[in-house]
C-alpha cells in the first residue's frame, strides 16, 4: 500500500464563487496513485481554503472504502461525508488508450523494443540490497497483453532533494551496485542519476531503479552514459548542485579536472573523502580491459528477441470508450 502522503495528487482548486467568500462550493480533482483514477472531492471555501491542500487529508480517510463507481465525494464543513456521486460526469479520469501492437512497432520500434529489454533485463536480475525489487507484470483482462510492472514501493524519496545529507557511505554503495552490474552481469543501466537512486528508510541503503535504458553488450550503447561517467556526474551534481552539464556533452575529464568542487550540500564527511574515493575507483575501472570484463561477465543472462507484432485490427472508434 502506498503511503498516503504519497498516494495523492491534487490538480488544484476550482472555485464557483469569488475567493474570499467562504460559502461558494469548490471541489478538486484528485488523482490516486493506488486506484490509478482521478476523485473528484467537493465542499465548501470555508474547509476548503486556497494553498492548504486540506483535500489530500480528507480523501485518504475514506478512499479505501470507496466503490469503484463512485466518482467524487461531497462534504460538509466538518469534513463529513454528505454525497457519494456516481455521475459519470463527475469522473475525469483520463482515459488510456492502448494501441494495437503492430501499429506501436511499427510507429516506434525503439521504444518497444527498449520496454521489451527492460521488462527482461529487470525480471532477470539477482535479488541485491541497492536494487529495487521486481514484483510482477500487469497485463490488461480482455487479450493479456502486457501494459507495465510493478516493484516494491520505497517511500524515502531519492537523491535528487538537495535539503538530504548526502553519506560517504551511499557513494560506496553507488559504485559496488554499478560494478555488480557491470561486471558480474553485463548490464549497463545507461541512467545512474540523482533522480534514480532512492533511498529506503528502513535500511537507509540507496536503492537503484529506472532500468527503461538498460542493456547487454554493444547493442544502444549511448555516448555519454556508460555508468562509470554517470557515476562521476552524479557525484558532481549531488555536491555541487550543478546540473547544467547535459549527457551528450559529459567526459569524465571535465569535472575531475575542476580543482574545487563547491560545497553546496551538507556532506557527512569533507568533499576531498568523496573525490578521492571517486578517483580510484576510476582508475581502476578506466585500466586496460575494463570493457572486455564487461563483455565477457561471468554471470550474463540472455533473453528471447522481441516478438513478432500480431497483424489483426480491434474495431475502435475515437471519443468512444
Amino acid at each position: 500500500m502506498i503511503d498516503p502522503q504519497d498516494r495523492f495528487w491534487s490538480e488544484g482548486q476550482n472555485y464557483c464563487g469569488p475567493r474570499e467568500n467562504p460559502t461558494p462550493k469548490t471541489y478538486y480533482n484528485v488523482w490516486d496513485w493506488d486506484q490509478l483514477r482521478m476523485v473528484k472531492v467537493k465542499g465548501t471555501a470555508k474547509l476548503f481554503p486556497p494553498e492548504e491542500d486540506r483535500e489530500l487529508s480528507i480523501l485518504a480517510r475514506f478512499a479505501n472504502y470507496l466503490s469503484p463507481e463512485v466518482r467524487a465525494i461531497t462534504v460538509d464543513d466538518d469534513g463529513l461525508l454528505t454525497g457519494l456521486p456516481t455521475d459519470l460526469e463527475e469522473d475525469y479520469t483520463l482515459y488510456f488508450l492502448h494501441m494495437f501492437l503492430s501499429r506501436s512497432v511499427a510507429r516506434w520500434p525503439m521504444a518497444v523494443q527498449m520496454a521489451w529489454d527492460e521488462l527482461n533485463i529487470f525480471n532477470s536480475l539477482p535479488p541485491h540490497p541497492n536494487i529495487i525489487p521486481f514484483d510482477r507484470v500487469v497485463v490488461e483482462d480482455q487479450e493479456s497483453r502486457v501494459i507495465g510492472f510493478t516493484t516494491k514501493y520505497i517511500p524515502g524519496g531519492t537523491l535528487a532533494n538537495p535539503k538530504i545529507l548526502f553519506r560517504f557511505e551511499w557513494l560506496q554503495q553507488v559504485t559496488q551496485v554499478v560494478d555488480f552490474l557491470n561486471l558480474e552481469l553485463g548490464v549497463m543501466h545507461q541512467d545512474i542519476a540523482p533522480c534514480n537512486l532512492l533511498i529506503d528508510p528502513y535500511t537507509q541503503k540507496i536503492v537503484l531503479f529506472d532500468f527503461d535504458r538498460a542493456t547487454s553488450r554493444k547493442k544502444r550503447l549511448y555516448e555519454g552514459r556508460d555508468d562509470v561517467t554517470s557515476v562521476v556526474f552524479t557525484l558532481y551534481e549531488l555536491i555541487t548542485n550543478d546540473t547544467c552539464i547535459p549527457h551528450w556533452d559529459r567526459h569524465i575529464g571535465m569535472v575531475q579536472s575542476i580543482s574545487e568542487w563547491i560545497v553546496n550540500r551538507e556532506l557527512d564527511s569533507d568533499v576531498s573523502k568523496f573525490r578521492n574515493f571517486l578517483s580510484q575507483w576510476v582508475a581502476t575501472r578506466r585500466s586496460d580491459g575494463d570493457m572486455e570484463r564487461y563483455l565477457n561477465a561471468p554471470h550474463r543472462f540472455t533473453w528471447p528477441d522481441l516478438p513478432t507484432a500480431p497483424d489483426y485490427n480491434v474495431p475502435f472508434e475515437m471519443g468512444t470508450t
